[in-house]
């Protein structure tokens, strides 16, 4: 879904910030190869506007695609009356006279498929085209909401260090996904990793990356060289990478940072248009700045990592500002997922402190 974030806090020690969503920017993204980076637009489309960024291809809060019997929608919003009321000026407005006639999910993350029952429904039970872990992880996610945070999560955010607000926060944001996810449609297509799907009177190859999500999709047209990136790369904002209770384990960055690879080797010229943010040319220096990025801060992190320390310590060093402003469950998911990196990698260790909690260093 494109559309405007809430202001995000600057951190001058570590040149971070974090968004109301998770997403994070640093100033190195911005100042990166200032003219390498080329936005179609100044702003966003505001309200019901709507932008043309390629044949057929309309940009207005969500991307629409113009069929020969109507529009494909890739990502529909949160569940939300502003949302919905964005909506109904769009289907009585730029979309009347055509109706929706396929649904696209390119994640299961409550901003993207918030509203994706609703207009389902609306648009009389059209095909709904998500991939398989990530219909699975947004019901997950609806039905975890119904309660509140379990012992295990508990233990796992206690023994990481976590302080009752940041333990409180992560209870917080299943309050936010009852108030902005919806029920998804009880059917989909599958999307599968290298297959091809037509839509938007294009022929897009689906490209499955883990990293942000377990299985995000998105779409590379060959023909036009277009990409719909999604959240897995976009124009000035770095996607969330985080480790959460439900998988302690997981190496998310791993993922993420392999999955970079495949951009890379896109076409430099090619029209990428993300979820968040401005459509851009520029995608092999946006990719590497990306990864440059996470380099820096897996260098940051090794550095804290002088000190055995909690997670929650070491995101206190790397994010203090975004910690101190409220934002330490987000901080904490980051750090995390960079330290299993570096546990993956031989870079650090981690061991069992003698209070229950866990440790990290260098080795």
């Amino acid at each position: 879904m494109h559309g405007t974030r809430g202001t995000g806090k600057s951190d001058a020690a570590t040149g971070a910030e974090f968004r109301g969503n998770g997403d994070v920017v640093t100033d190195l993204e911005v100042r990166e190869h200032p003219r390498s980076i080329r936005y179609l637009h100044e702003q966003h489309p505001l309200g019901a506007e709507t932008i043309e960024v390629a044949p057929g291809i309309l940009w207005a809060r969500i991307p629409l695609m113009r069929e020969s019997d109507g529009w494909t929608v890739v990502d529909t919003g949160t569940s939300d009356d502003n949302a919905r009321a964005v909506w109904d000026l769009l289907l009585a407005g730029p979309l009347s006279g055509a109706p929706i006639v396929h649904l696209i999910a390119t994640h299961g993350h409550t901003d993207h498929v918030g509203l994706a029952g609703w207009l389902f429904d609306r648009a009389g039970g059209v095909p709904y085209h998500i991939t398989l872990t990530e219909w699975l992880s947004a019901q997950l996610r609806v039905e975890e909401a119904k309660s509140p945070l379990g012992p295990n999560a508990h233990r796992f955010l206690e023994r990481h260090g976590c302080d009752p607000d940041t333990i409180a926060s992560f209870g917080e944001e299943r309050i936010r996904t009852r108030t902005f996810m919806g029920a998804l449609p009880d059917e989909f297509i599958r999307l599968r990793d290298g297959a091809t799907v037509r839509f938007g009177g294009r022929k897009w190859e689906v490209m499955v990356c883990g990293g942000h999500a377990a299985a995000h999709a998105s779409f590379w047209c060959a023909d036009e060289k277009i990409l719909i990136a999604g959240d897995q790369v976009l124009s000035k904002i770095s996607p969330m990478i985080g480790v959460f209770p439900n998988e302690p384990e997981a190496n998310p960055l791993a993922e993420y940072l392999t999955s970079l690879d495949r951009f890379r080797h896109l076409p430099a010229d090619a029209l990428v248009l993300p979820s968040h943010g401005l459509p851009f040319h520029g995608l092999r220096v946006r990719v590497q700045e990306l990864a440059y990025h996470h380099e820096l801060r897996l260098t940051a992190l090794l550095g804290l990592m002088e000190t055995p320390s909690t997670a929650m310590t070491l995101a206190r060093g790397l994010f203090p500002k975004p910690v101190a402003e409220g934002q330490g469950r987000h901080a904490f998911a980051e750090t995390l997922a960079h330290a299993h990196y570096l546990i993956e990698t031989g870079a650090a260790a981690r061991k069992m402190g003698p209070d229950g909690r866990v440790m990290f260093s260098r080795p």
